[in-house]
């Protein structure tokens, strides 16, 4: 009894605690949620322009009910123009626009058949009627479904097949037990096509969003990504995997060094492209070449010696030419310098092999070896990578005509380096000879043609002793 006595007011004091501490509570959450809010805002201001064109778009199709010529013309059926404004407007205008034209076309295609089915039915006597009725929607609905399986059909056309069956069935059902049936047919379609033109319309005159900006700055920073980790690698391998454990051990344990490549693994199918596969075969190199760093076997100094310089200028360049195709890309410029970090990058492939050719490295122990090795095989892979990355671009910046960046100094414009020569006969001094001399050349850096040359006075041929 004593014990349940000293349980109940703990009980009662735990309760009040905790109700008294709710207010406080409830005030943290308040202030944790409009926090969340303005850091989604912050992000991406266009999140909150989208949802102030939704609104909008809702608030120009509610005008069907608050109308009344609209309202008399619709009726009802001005409920199926919010419905489609809902799931039609999306964040981009591309999206958007595909959305709209899958619903519309599938609406008006359904919408025939449903109209065509209930004539069809109405050919039979009033018993049999169901019968045909319950028998189209079977069937289409069975092979529409069916159809959403394909990879590329519902890729694209998914919604469309949804609103497909789901017009047809309505249609063909619920007319069925209506007498004005094409009206009704005409109403919804009409309210559908002006809901999905509404949402484009708003989509696209409103601060548009295109879908190709996101994906051109995404594909610019995903090779960025690439490039960091490729600049770093060489220099964070070689430096500390023989002398500095600890460090390693702190390399091991760092995960943020992973997550710029890993997202490019993981990217979406909106990226699908020439470019965006490249890198993403790129980050799977990367990520065998990361699992190195964790490696608890250590190359014979001598081999890692054959190949930490060939290794480093690999990773180096091709680090600076996935820095500098970003760079191209985000300012859709033409990538000049990429050409000559990839000839780098080639160039310390071959080293590396002339270098593993000439060596012996038959005596040396292959499981000590074959991690340090494997790093060296990776790169030369990420090299040929990286190459086809650079080709790709420079098609891309081809082809949508990308800005060419001409030199500060053409090559025409550039002042000639002119030789002056002259034959002056030295002076002679008691038992010297012209064997004893030699004649020194002085070169002009002005241009024959140059206007400073008049003010410079031309640099004089001198004679000097000649040192045996």
């Amino acid at each position: 009894m004593e014990v349940v006595e000293s349980v109940v007011p703990q009980q009662k004091s735990g309760f009040f605690a905790r109700l008294k501490a709710l207010p406080c509570k409830v005030k943290h959450n308040i202030i944790m949620v409009g926090k969340n809010i303005k850091k989604l805002g912050k992000d991406d201001p266009r999140r909150v322009i989208h949802s102030l064109k939704v609104g909008l778009a809702l608030t120009l199709v509610s005008l069907f009910y608050y109308l009344k010529p609209l309202y008399d013309g619709f009726g009802m059926s001005g409920i199926w123009a919010v419905l489609t404004v809902v799931v039609v407007f999306e964040f981009s205008v591309g999206a958007t626009l595909g959305k709209g034209i899958n619903r519309a076309c599938a609406t008006l295609t359904a919408g025939a058949l449903g109209v065509g089915a209930l004539h069809l039915s109405s050919l039979f006597p009033k018993e049999e009627q169901p019968i045909i009725l319950g028998s189209l929607v079977f069937v289409l609905a069975a092979a529409t479904t069916f159809t959403r399986f394909f990879p590329k059909i519902k890729a694209r056309y998914d919604y469309g097949l949804i609103i497909f069956i789901l017009t047809f069935s309505m249609i063909s059902i619920s007319g069925y037990r209506v007498d004005k049936l094409l009206q009704m047919a005409h109403q919804r379609l009409s309210t559908i096509l002006i809901g999905g033109a509404t949402c484009i319309i708003v989509s696209i005159c409103v601060c548009p969003v295109w879908a190709g900006q996101d994906l051109h700055n995404l594909t610019a920073s995903n090779i960025d990504k690439l490039a960091n980790y490729l600049e770093g690698f060489g220099d964070t391998y070689f430096e500390t995997a023989p002398e500095d454990k600890d460090c390693v051990n702190d390399i091991k344990n760092d995960k943020s060094f992973l997550q710029g490549y890993k997202s490019v693994l993981n990217s979406k199918a909106n990226e699908e492209s020439l470019i965006a596969a490249l890198a993403r075969q790129c980050a799977y190199l990367i990520e065998a070449l990361n699992s190195q760093c964790s490696s608890d076997i250590q190359a014979p100094p001598d081999f890692t010696s054959l190949i930490q310089e060939s290794c480093i200028k690999m990773s180096s360049e091709t680090g600076k030419t996935l820095k500098s195709l970003a760079t191209s890309i985000k300012a859709m410029k033409h990538p000049n310098s990429a050409t000559e970090h990839v000839e780098n990058s080639k160039t310390a492939a071959k080293d590396l092999k002339s270098a593993l050719e000439a060596a012996a490295i038959e005596d040396l122990d292959l499981l000590a070896i074959i991690s340090a090795a494997t790093v060296a095989s990776t790169l030369v892979e990420i090299v040929e990578c990286v190459e086809k990355i650079s080709d790709s671009v420079h098609e891309l910046s081809q082809m949508a005509h990308f800005k060419k960046i001409e030199a500060t100094v053409s090559p025409e414009k550039a002042p000639q380096m002119l030789l002056h020569r002259g034959t002056v006969k030295p002076v002679l001094l008691d038992g010297d000879t012209d064997d004893d001399h030699v004649v020194i050349t002085v070169h002009d850096d002005i241009a024959s043609d140059s206007p400073d040359k008049q003010n410079v006075k031309t640099p004089k041929t001198r004679v000097a002793p000649a040192v045996l």
